[in-house]
């Protein structure tokens, strides 16, 4: 059965009629091969947030945010290129396992979660999005982002938490998604992270794209490194085969480079040190936002677990410095909006505050490293 956003003859959500609400990856995958989202009808993504609203109308207005204009006195003739990142908070982990004790379980309903974050979504209109811990990917995300012209890919944790939780959705992974009008796909990686030479539950997705507007090729990653505390070698680890995968693919950083990624590390740890010294020269986005430019946000994670409150600075968006310019970032929600009983809640869909930035080619491409 499926379950509707509160009109059950949705014309948008017709789609989800014909894909499997729950069971395995594998499922979803027999389900989409009858299923070709490039036959049905394009959305307009008005008509998708005005739905969502409706079916969010008992629930608080979404954060307003504002852009950060970062734009040096460069001029560039082309759009800039938006980019999204966010963990977005898998369903089975936010309902079965992570035990926010001050968000009420009413606030995780997935019909109306989904909605939230697919309103932040829209809201922001981006170019490409990453996202991590998609556990709804085959049901919500892939016939809905794909109708509104973006192509899709996802890759699972090959052992996701979210298969030991009860009438969970699948493995949770990260996914990319980008605007088909506005780039070429010229080559995809599916990234399973290794430490110490085995191979781990850590996943990257990593897709080079060729600009429509500009003919410039850049590479787009995604990633999810281990959490927590006393695994910070580990994560090092992961970071040094990321960056190595990486290198190989951008020819060492000929080809300009975005990463999306929750690290699930503070910006003292030895892999933030790692990406920040790499010879792919590459700058953190959200670094701008600080007065001197060098200091990341106070935080992108904010929530209330059983053993106590957690406030980190563990998402970032990192890019070719020699290459890309970043025009503007979107400012972090406040304390204040965040409210006491911090993240996820009525008003928000995640623990983790979504990350977007407005990036412009370099207008010599062949300026030295």
């Amino acid at each position: 059965a499926v379950c509707s956003m509160g009109n059950s003859t949705s014309r948008l959500y017709s789609v989800l009629a014909k894909t499997l609400s729950s069971g395995a990856v594998s499922q979803h995958q027999d389900c989409l091969e009858q299923l070709d989202s490039a036959q049905l009808d394009p959305i307009d993504p008005k008509d998708l947030l005005e739905e969502c609203q409706i079916v969010l109308q008992k629930r608080p207005p979404r954060f307003r945010r504002n852009f950060v204009n970062l734009k040096k006195n460069t001029s560039s003739n082309h759009r800039p290129i938006r980019v999204m990142q966010w963990n977005i908070l898998a369903q089975a982990l936010g309902e079965g396992k992570d035990n926010f004790v001050q968000c009420p379980m009413e606030a995780l309903k997935w019909e109306e979660r989904k909605c939230l974050i697919l309103e932040e979504i829209l809201a922001y209109k981006p170019d490409i999005l990453c996202l991590q811990e998609v556990d709804h990917y085959f049901d919500t995300f892939e016939p809905l982002l794909s109708r509104l012209g973006y192509q899709c890919t996802f890759f699972p944790k090959p052992w996701s938490p979210c298969l030991d939780v009860e009438h969970n959705n699948g493995p949770d992974g990260c996914a990319m998604f980008f605007l088909k009008e506005r780039f070429e796909l010229v080559s995809s990686a599916n990234i399973r992270l290794t430490a110490m030479k085995l191979k781990t539950n850590q996943v990257a997705i990593a897709q080079t794209l060729k600009c429509h507007e500009t003919g410039r090729l850049f590479c787009i990653a995604v990633t999810h490194l281990k959490a927590r505390t006393g695994w910070e070698r580990f994560r090092s680890a992961q970071g040094c085969d990321l960056l190595q995968n990486l290198k190989n693919i951008t020819q060492g950083a000929k080809i300009p480079l975005i990463v999306c990624g929750d690290f699930n590390a503070e910006p003292s740890e030895e892999v933030y040190r790692e990406f920040s010294n790499s010879s792919l020269n590459l700058n953190s986005a959200y670094k701008l936002l600080s007065p001197d430019g060098q200091t990341e946000p106070p935080y992108t994670t904010w929530k209330i677990r059983p053993s106590g409150e957690c406030r980190h600075t563990l998402d970032y968006i990192w890019y070719s410095q020699h290459a890309l310019n970043v025009n503007s970032a979107l400012g972090l929600l406040t304390e204040e909006q965040i409210g006491p009983n911090r993240l996820p809640s009525f008003n928000y869909p995640s623990d983790h505050l979504s990350l977007v930035c407005d990036f412009s080619f370099n207008q010599d491409p062949d300026r030295l490293l």
